[in-house]
């Protein structure tokens, strides 16, 4: 497969376009070493030239380029580097649960964590991505400017999920070693037994902006499996055996009712944003609609 075909795979060109008019917002103020083109309550001023992104309704006129308008019959502005960045974390969970689904939860994960560093790098954001599995199992570096976009897809779409889940001791791992805070998506089922909970806080506690986006598939939300079953652990490999009948089916909806309120309630007494979407939601839909005035202006 082409990376052309992986590109158009993951997002389609129109999207794209999409959401190139779309910028981060974070309820945050971060200090850093560069400025994206984003409003900041620091000012700052520079003449060292970033780049170029197409003019939208109420950007400043006085930054259009009109030797380009000239040349193109079309609208751009200038960037320029300032004195403030916003970093965007990205982090997927990547173990052997997020395999389920079609799409899979990791698939769908993947498709987000690309829209939304799109937008981070057309912005001039600095945008890196961490994968989390039973502890930091990779990541794609850092970077910053709409050049580095392909090396994202590239990388999105290589992903696989597999093996157990430790999401505390990673996001806590993660806390500690990154040099810079900014806003910080987690984009994750939250099936862990060791639970997730001290990982957010670590976050919190590194002035990390922190946003949860809990991907579910339809199957999960809605159970359609009847009858005597033989069920396997996609993380530890663990068989049970079980009857799904009637009783069996109202305990399993009430056990997911507590877990997706005790999710929620964590989050929103946190004051991390909590945004919950299932894999059958087109991913334009929940990045357009859901996470837009949200995370995206």
């Amino acid at each position: 497969m082409t990376t052309a075909t992986r590109t158009q795979d993951l997002l389609s060109s129109e999207f794209l376009t999409q959401l190139e008019r779309l910028a981060l917002v974070t309820r945050k103020a971060f200090r850093g070493r560069t400025r994206g083109d984003r409003k900041s309550p620091h000012k700052g001023m520079s003449v060292e030239f970033a780049d170029y992104r197409p003019y939208g309704a109420g950007d400043d006129l006085r930054y259009v380029d009109w030797n380009i308008y000239g040349r193109l019959d079309r609208l751009y502005l200038k960037l320029f580097v300032d004195e403030e960045d916003l970093y965007l974390h990205l982090l997927l969970d990547g173990s052997g649960s997020m395999r389920f689904g079609e799409p899979s939860k990791l698939r769908y994960a993947a498709q987000l964590a690309a829209a939304l560093g799109f937008v981070g790098l057309a912005s001039l954001e600095r945008v890196g991505v961490a994968v989390v599995r039973d502890r930091m199992a990779e990541g794609w570096s850092p970077a910053r400017g709409r050049g580095h976009f392909l090396s994202l897809l590239e990388f999105a779409s290589r992903l696989r999920a597999d093996g157990p889940t430790s999401l505390s001791e990673g996001l806590s791992a993660y806390a500690l070693r990154s040099r810079e805070s900014g806003v910080a998506v987690l984009i994750s089922d939250l099936l862990d037994p060791g639970g997730y909970e001290r990982g957010l806080k670590a976050l919190l506690e590194h002035r990390f902006d922190v946003h949860v986006i809990h991907v579910l598939a339809p199957e999960e939300m809605n159970p359609t499996l009847a009858g005597d079953l033989r069920l396997t652990d996609a993380e530890t490999g663990e068989i049970r055996d079980l009857t799904m009948d009637a009783e069996a089916l109202r305990g399993y909806r009430q056990r997911l009712k507590d877990f997706l309120e005790r999710a929620e309630t964590f989050c929103r007494t946190n004051e991390i944003v909590y945004h919950r979407v299932t894999t059958d939601t087109p991913v334009e839909e929940m990045v357009l609609r859901q996470l837009k005035g949200i995370l995206l202006a």
